[in-house]
């Protein structure tokens, strides 16, 4: 038999052999972006409408100098450029839409060009970092600069913590820092907080500027779950774990009533549960491989939120909580590895 007779297959086989992998996701790394980045524009719209022109600054600002810190390195250090791949255009949008309106231009481009080069380029680029670059830069910048980092002003057409415009005056918070604050000087009463429910659900309150519509960011994560992008199994476990844990203590002593279900529901409607929860902790590179650890990461990254807005100098904990997991992702992909077929364990 000659070697072209081997290598040709039989006539009607089924069979096809291959190197895995055997399962392949159509498209391409730019349409994978693209389609993430279509899935922001609710949320960068909105942040328009609730807080003006200066949403547009920020946003400009974070996504040109994370192209230019990704197309001047490679440049560098004479490497192939890989800023076409849009990638940097997804980072600089995630950390912009995570800063407060207030924070100075030149503060958002420093934590884009440390979100980049240091979290991402550093360790290889686009599939090498261990850690969200988003997350990373916001966190830097909440590090470096602490008070401008929570600094918040009203809305164009609301108030700073949801309430009624007169009472600002009370209270110059984030429904988040309003919560705390109520918490720690005993004056919590959760009826007081039902009106504001509406109000956080759409995003018309104070906070980061892309981080308060929870309608806004759940109307792009149903597009990139609808592309099958992303799956649901992260975002579910970690806010289900903060409703949960925040329904059993919600403060009121009971369980059953309306009172009870209005802490929980307050809690993953506010700060950076849904941001980071839909898409910083559903990041393809920095989370698990398998189900099962899917679900364990959202769900510690959920209790640690939980327990860092409840214990934790700062009313926020989402940012710390999915970088923690992030380093702990190759260990729960150790632990939890799907068995090859006919695999037998060693006595």
């Amino acid at each position: 038999m000659t070697n072209s007779e081997k290598e040709k297959p039989l006539a009607g086989s089924l069979l096809h052999i291959s190197t895995s992998p055997h399962i392949r996701q159509k498209g391409e790394v730019p349409s994978i972006m693209l389609s993430v980045i279509i899935a922001l524009t609710p949320a960068f719209i909105g942040s328009i409408f609730f807080f003006g022109i200066r949403s547009l600054a920020l946003t400009f600002t974070c996504v040109a100098s994370a192209v230019a810190s990704e197309w001047l390195l490679p440049l560098i250090f004479k490497k192939q450029a890989s800023f076409r791949d849009l990638s940097a255009i997804v980072t600089g949008m995630l950390l912009a839409l995570s800063l407060p309106p207030t924070l100075p231009l030149w503060m958002a481009a420093t934590g884009s060009v440390f979100a980049i080069t240091v979290s991402k380029m550093a360790f290889g680029g686009l599939g090498n970092n261990f850690i969200n670059p988003a997350l990373s830069g916001r966190a830097f910048l909440m590090i470096s600069y602490p008070t401008a980092m929570t600094q918040w002003i009203a809305p164009l057409n609301g108030s700073i913590n949801g309430l009624a415009q007169g009472l600002d005056g009370i209270s110059n918070a984030t429904p988040l820092m309003y919560y705390k604050n109520a918490i720690a000087s005993g004056n919590f009463h959760p009826l007081d907080f039902q009106d504001v429910l509406p109000n956080i659900f759409w995003g018309n309150t104070g906070g980061c500027i892309g981080a308060t519509s929870a309608a806004l960011l759940i109307l792009g994560a149903l597009f990139l779950w609808y592309k099958r992008i992303i799956g649901f199994s992260i975002p579910a476990s970690l806010i289900g774990t903060v409703f949960i844990l925040s329904w059993i203590f919600n403060g009121t002593g009971y369980f059953l009533t309306s009172e009870a279900l209005i802490v929980p529901f307050y809690q993953i409607l506010t700060g950076g549960i849904m941001l980071g929860g839909l898409f910083m902790a559903n990041d393809p590179v920095t989370r698990p491989i398998s189900v099962s650890g899917r679900l364990v990461f959202g769900t510690c990254c959920g209790a640690l939120t939980f327990f860092l807005r409840k214990f934790g100098g700062s009313p926020e904990g989402i940012c710390y909580a999915i970088l923690l997991m992030n380093c702990c992702t190759p260990l729960i992909d150790k632990t939890l590895r799907p068995k090859r077929y006919g695999e037998v364990k060693a006595k």
